[in-house]
């Protein structure tokens, strides 16, 4: 029969035709030299002595949502993760300080506040890194989201699917992946619609004013030139717009009778206004693109990746005049760009058995733009209103900045239980400011017994102020209007310099179950945090002098043929003293009190709890997951003295995967998240550089269709 098979395939390969046992033998080799690039460029960058949690794609499809989910709500089941407005995370009390990377290459950061860039369909494994970071991670530190993308290779097809249900949440998607020869390929898209685009300000279940429409787009392209060489091609867009949410009842008090405006100027109506809250009309367009074009080399024992990045993100806000005066004072138009370019090249040589050296260089550059015109009114030196004709305020800008980084690092097998892994690092910016630090890393792994991992680690921080939310408008310009900052200082914000200790381990108890207990500690100098000063959801960046954090992380996981879970729970503080960049938008009696006290942190949550589990039986997958917060900070006796009430929230997931033999599966899923209907607050609208009250989201119940192609 073999002889039979072979001298069809020479009568085919004389008739010009490829025999299928050749075709098949190419496809085996494509995928083979794909396997052995992949691991070369994950054993570029390494996590040797950092605290990793890993969740790949069969986790996320087994979640109640599915990837039907957003991405921050995948995160938020890692440890150590608290939850904030606007889909802002915290980790391991660090107000942001989150960088992205795909295949291992930084994604410059963007100015979209509520917008989620990247989605979860795209992704084959997340990884969240923290604690004492290894030396090829820089500039933002707090964690590491490491998405490791889909290829074609590896999962050919895809689905399309149909998804929706509580908010008037509508979201179509599809997915797919294939290859030819060499070449392969996956892309995504979505379009997602609902009535909950942004927090609830007033905690009702239909806030007034609420509905966003999102477009989604991805591509990875990639073809491997021979068994050492490929070339890949990344590709991302997000368009965003989103109401800005109303309160319900709201009246503002009247300035001097003044109430809206007509063609011909102010209009004034005694002295009373007859502008309800709900009526507000404000809103926000949030647009990103990104591509990355990539060259691997792997040979022996060398391998390299070389990364050319650029990335364009715009907000928009749009006010509504008369009701942003009434209730504001301050109806302000903005529109803020930034356009980054970057390279990054980071390559590991293995010099025998014990030590494996790494090295890269980060290079960025970024031009932001910023346009704002605001319609003020004139006030007094007592504050009081003097005319009600606004006044318009232009102010507009441009700047840059340039971002310089290396490092070099040796990991080092001491012994066959003890791995040593240090290295340092170079950061340079140069923008408002410029400053630089040389950083160095440490860390050391010990693995005493079979299944028992020990590490502690040091780590040197350099992480300049978030360039492209930097604020340009001059505060004096809106001195006597209703728009006048409550104080006058405005220095230029810093790069936070700190020191990071960190020691943990992680113990198999049995093949099924594993735990893990974490610890850090943080002490920094011109610590940065953000908020939200103006009606614009903008965030703006400002410094405390001194800054701490510290806490420990507790994990665990469960795997058994068809059951897996998992449970997480995190102690943390978080404190800093003197506000000492922006004073300008803080209360002067606040930045009094913070000169000389250390506060918490207004982003600190004290207990953070993330658990689930999922079942498979049948095709069918059963699931559940909860979160439990203690609450972020609120004003008390003290500027954040004290917090908002803790919650829980449990969501519940079921799908079926039905068979249609040649016509493939159809998937039937049904979600119900927040079961409880839990009504619980994340900001009640006080706290430092807290700009509004903001609610979870209500009960839903979603339902899915999804075909794979």
């Amino acid at each position: 029969m073999r002889a039979f098979a072979y001298g069809i395939g020479a009568l085919l390969a004389s008739s010009g035709l490829t025999p299928l046992y050749a075709a098949d033998s190419t496809i085996e080799t494509v995928v083979v030299t794909a396997e052995k690039l992949v691991a070369a460029r994950a054993g570029i960058q390494t996590q040797t002595g950092a605290s990793v949690y890993t969740i790949d794609q069969a986790a996320i499809q087994a979640a109640p949502g599915g990837d039907n989910t957003m991405l921050n709500q995948v995160i938020l089941q890692s440890p150590d993760v608290a939850q904030d407005s606007f889909g802002q995370l915290h980790v391991r009390g660090e107000h942001n300080g989150l960088q992205y990377r795909l295949n291992g290459i930084i994604l410059p950061e963007g100015i979209s506040v509520f917008g989620q860039t990247l989605d979860p369909r795209l992704v084959s494994q997340m990884k969240l890194i923290t604690g004492a970071l290894p030396a090829e991670y820089g500039l933002r530190t707090a964690g590491i989201i490491d998405l490791t993308t889909k290829e074609g290779t590896f999962e050919p097809g895809g689905t399309i699917s149909m998804y929706g249900g509580s908010h008037g949440t509508l979201n179509p998607s599809f997915d797919y992946g294939g290859s030819s020869g060499n070449f392969n390929y996956f892309v995504s898209g979505d379009f997602l619609r609902n009535d909950l685009g942004i927090e609830s300000p007033d905690g009702s279940s239909t806030p007034a004013h609420d509905t966003t429409q999102q477009y989604h787009g991805f591509g990875y392209f990639e073809d491997i030139l021979d068994e050492e060489n490929r070339l890949s091609l990344v590709l991302g867009t997000s368009n965003a717009v989103f109401q800005i949410p109303d309160s319900h009842g709201l009246q503002p008090s009247p300035l001097d009778g003044f109430t809206g405006l007509g063609t011909g100027g102010a209009l004034r109506v005694g002295t009373t206004s007859l502008y309800p809250s709900q009526d507000v009309n404000e809103s926000q367009r949030e647009i990103t693109h990104f591509g990355v074009v990539s060259w691997q080399h792997a040979s022996g024992n060398f391998d390299l990746q070389t990364s050319l990045i650029t990335r364009y993100s715009q907000l928009q806000f749009y006010p509504d005049v008369i009701g942003d005066l009434l209730f504001d004072g301050n109806a302000q138009r903005a529109s803020k760009g930034d356009t980054a370019y970057g390279v990054q090249t980071d390559g590991s040589y293995h010099l025998g058995d014990a030590h494996t050296l790494r090295a890269g260089i980060y290079l960025q550059t970024d031009r932001a733009t910023s346009a704002t015109d605001s319609q003020v009114l004139p006030v007094n030196n007592a504050g009081l209103q003097t005319s009600t004709l606004p006044l318009s305020i232009p102010d507009s800008s441009a700047h840059r900045q340039n971002i310089y980084s290396a490092y070099l690092q040796d990991e080092w097998k001491l012994i066959p239980s003890v791995t040593l892994n240090y290295g340092v690092r170079f950061d340079a910016y140069s923008a408002a400011d410029s400053e630089s630090q040389v950083s160095p890393r440490a860390n050391v792994v010990w693995q005493p017994l079979a299944g028992t991992t020990i590490h502690a680690g040091y780590a040197r921080y350099f992480s300049p102020p978030p360039f492209e939310l930097e604020a340009t408008e001059s505060v004096a310009k809106f001195n006597n209007t209703t728009a006048a900052a409550p104080g006058t200082v405005n220095d230029t914000s810093k790069a936070e310099r700190a020191n990071y200790f960190d020691a943990g381990a992680e113990r198999r108890l049995t093949p099924e179950v594993t735990v893990g207990v974490d610890s850090y500690y943080k002490f920094s100098r011109d610590l940065i945090d953000e908020g939200q000063f103006g009606a614009p959801i903008i965030l703006t960046p400002f410094n405390y002098k001194y800054g701490k954090q510290y806490g420990v992380d507790f994990t665990s996981a469960y795997k058994s043929g068809p059951f897996s879970a998992y449970a997480n729970m995190a102690l943390e503080t978080a404190e800093g003293k003197d506000i000492v960049s922006s004073q300008f938008a803080f209360d002067p009696a606040d930045v009094t009190y913070i000169a000389n006290h250390y506060i918490h942190l207004d982003h600190e949550q004290k207990l953070t709890v993330s658990a689930g589990a999922s079942y498979i039986f049948e095709g069918s997958t059963f699931s559940t997951d909860l979160l439990y917060g203690s609450g972020l900070r609120k004003d008390g006796a003290t500027p954040n003295g004290d917090h908002v009430p803790g919650y829980v929230t449990v969501n519940l997931g079921l799908s079926h995967a039905f068979d249609l033999d040649d016509y493939g599966a159809l998937t039937a899923r049904l979600d119900v998240i927040n079961l409880f209907d839990e009504q619980y607050e994340i900001r009640d609208g006080t706290g430092i550089g807290v700009g509004a009250p903001q609610w979870g989201a209500r009960r839903g119940i979603f339902v899915g269709l999804s075909k794979t192609l």
